[in-house]
Formats: structure tokens, sequence, C-alpha cells
């Protein structure tokens, strides 16, 4: 269990995030379009996991927006954008924005990848929602780079992110 904050105030997650140097879970979120997409989906490519409380709120915005500018220089690698959001939430934001380099992805069903993983919160006013977390993996699912942002009103680590690819 991780301990974060909110504001300032104390907040914990449902567990560690995965170690370094081991393989990514399998997961089934839910795509702009209602299907559902695993890790095989992404078979071959690097990808950065962008995960968040929830779209609708300005540090997340602005994490989806960055990683969306870095995303289209990134070779053989794509972006992933995951929260507890509704899929039709997600592609109202992107298009919205003109964000056409990241795939969304909806944990809204059963939070499970939250719990694999990790990073739900589980406390305090965002309890259910995940928290805000990068994951870097290469083309074989191996876990390169994690980051478990401490103040959950705070940007990731981008230049960090990247820098394992």
């Amino acid at each position: 269990m991780a301990s974060i904050t909110l504001g300032g105030n104390p907040v914990h997650t449902s567990g560690e995030l995965p170690a370094v140097g081991s393989q990514l879970a399998d997961f089934k979120l839910v795509q702009n379009d209602l299907s559902v997409a695993s890790l095989s989906n992404f078979a071959g490519k690097k990808l950065v996991l962008n995960i968040f409380p929830s779209v609708d709120t300005g540090t997340c915005a602005t994490s989806v927006r960055t990683f969306n500018a870095s995303a289209s220089g990134l070779e053989n690698t794509t972006v992933l954008c995951i929260s507890r959001d509704l899929p039709f939430a997600q592609k109202r934001f992107c298009g919205a924005e003109g964000l056409e380099n990241v795939v969304n992805l909806s944990d809204f069903q059963t939070g499970a990848f939250g719990k694999a993983n990790g990073l739900e919160i589980v406390d305090g006013p965002l309890a259910g929602l995940h928290s805000r977390v990068i994951i870097v993996v290469d083309e074989n699912g191996k876990v390169l780079h994690t980051e478990q942002v401490a103040e959950i009103a705070n940007e990731p680590n981008y230049e960090a992110a990247l820098a394992v690819l």
C-alpha cells in the first residue's frame, strides 16, 4: 500500500506498483467504441501508461495533452491514457482538444486494472479512482519504469518516463 496525498492530506492505494523488470499483467479495458482491449492488442509496441483519476481535472487533462504532444515523435510507442472515466467522457475530451496521438482506455466497469496494479485509491474523497501513475513497458510487456506521483494534484515526471524509451 502506497501512501500519497491529495491536497496535502494522506490517502492510500490498494498496493504497490509492478516492479521494474516484472511483466505487466494482462488487462481488459474499454475503448472509446466500447470494445475491450487487452495487452495483446499492443503486442510488439512499447507502451507509456498514463494513469490518472479523471480527465475532467486540470492536472489529468494536462498529462493527456503533454503525452499527446510527445507521442507523435516516439518510435514504435503507444501512449495509453487510463482512468475510470466513462469512454464517452474520454472521447469527448480528446475530440474537443484535437488529441489524436493517445489511446484512451477505461477501467470503469470493474476497476480490476487499478486493483491488479496496486494503484486504486482506497480512502479519502477519490476512493475507487486511480491514483496518478506512469508505467512504461517494452515491446514484450516488461516494466521499464514506474512512478507513483506522491501528490495527486502534481504532474508526473514526463522526462523520466520518456527517457527509458
